[in-house]
């Protein structure tokens, strides 16, 4: 599938620095942020450096360096952030219009630090 990347989407943007953010841990291949309107009382995003719009994209077209570099960051900064073992977390990434996903760049939002509920109500 041929994927579109929007380079003025807000991901974009703070990856080029014109939008402020509060990171957590950045590498070669990894951004690693605060996210402005927390859902949890931790709430982090994790974005790739390159241009990939979905989760997908991502896992296809990345190369070994960028996908291996993406999942240790994220599971040192779960780490980092007392959510690993017991603790517990929720990973989620959105793709698409039916999977409500609104910033077309992808990203991996984590969450925790209480019970977090359901994840899709049954329908």
């Amino acid at each position: 599938m041929a994927y579109t990347y929007d380079p003025q989407n807000i991901f974009a943007r703070i990856l080029r620095g014109e939008i402020p953010n509060k990171t957590v841990v950045e590498t070669a291949h990894t951004l690693v942020f605060h996210d402005i309107h927390p859902h949890a009382p931790v709430h982090v995003l994790a974005i790739p450096k390159g241009a990939y719009v979905n989760f997908d994209h991502f896992a296809a077209e990345a190369s070994a360096e960028e996908i291996v570099d993406f999942h240790r960051t994220v599971a040192k900064v779960i780490a980092d952030l007392g959510l690993s073992g017991e603790a517990g977390y929720r990973g989620i990434t959105n793709a698409g219009r039916a999977g409500l996903q609104e910033v077309p760049h992808y990203h991996l939002h984590i969450l925790g630090g209480r019970v977090l509920g359901r994840l899709v109500d049954p329908a």
